[in-house]
């Protein structure tokens, strides 16, 4: 079974999120904000990433940068959920390691889509 961590600080959209992957048979990790999604990608690696950009503590930038630095995370693909949608903050998501991007509020079947398409 693939898993895939999501990192937002809405319990609602990480809700959204696990509702969605589970009923598809992916195993879902969830963690509110960067620093606690890379303890939880330390602890326990995951198939794929599905992040926010704003978060207190640790951002989704920052998250990724760090977890890029791991070997073990070299390969893996994450994915930006957030409102936002500027070129500029894309290119920087992309040149920080992001694999993928979907502006809130997403739709169901478009995330299935796009793990489908990243984890086959």
């Amino acid at each position: 079974m693939k898993s895939v961590l999501t990192v937002d600080d809405s319990a609602s959209i990480r809700q959204m999120v696990r509702l969605t992957l589970s009923g598809s048979g992916y195993k879902v990790v969830e963690a509110e904000n960067g620093a606690e999604g890379l303890k939880q990608a330390k602890a326990a690696p995951v198939n794929m990433i599905v992040t926010d950009l704003n978060m207190p503590v640790m951002d989704g930038l920052t998250f990724i940068r760090e977890l890029r630095k791991l070997p073990a995370y070299k390969g893996v693909p994450i994915i930006f959920l957030t409102t936002e949608s500027d070129a500029a903050r894309k290119q920087e998501a992309k040149l920080a390691g992001a694999t993928g991007w979907i502006t809130k509020p997403f739709q169901q079947d478009q995330l299935l889509n796009v793990v489908r398409k990243v984890l086959g």
